[in-house]
């Protein structure tokens, strides 16, 4: 049960430093495109006030989420030595991270750019470990 577990947060760990990684090299490479959409977004979550999402930037979301959630269930399915409870773990803490994020910006980005980050979450992880 405790390589369950740790292949899971590890997973969720893996997750977020690509995540978060990503974000810094388009942030780097792009600042006058993605970053002024990333810091308007940003204002606008704080100050309430309507924001218009590039669908481009929001797509180039979606998949990097879909690409870093198999990557995830592959690192999840190493640790824990299995290919399903863990990876599935990890899925649902996503999905529930995942889902409280999305709550804060729910009226920012169009309805399918939550679907298409958060449905994904468990099946592209059980993927990933099905990879391995």
């Amino acid at each position: 049960m405790g390589r369950i577990i740790l292949g899971a947060v590890v997973g969720f760990i893996v997750w977020t430093i690509l995540l978060i990684g990503s974000d810094a090299v388009w942030l780097a490479f792009s600042p006058d495109w993605y970053g002024k959409h990333q810091t308007a977004l940003q204002e606008a979550i704080k100050d309430q006030t309507p924001f218009m999402a590039d669908s481009a930037i929001l797509l180039v979301a979606v998949i990097r989420s879909a690409v870093f959630s198999v990557i995830a269930g592959i690192v999840a399915s190493l640790i824990s030595k299995e290919t399903f409870k863990s990876p599935l773990l990890l899925g649902i803490f996503l999905l529930a991270f995942g889902a409280f994020i999305h709550s804060l910006i729910l009226h920012n980005v169009p309805i399918w750019y939550h679907f298409g980050i958060l449905l994904p979450l468990v099946p592209m992880t059980i993927l990933g470990a099905k990879i391995k």
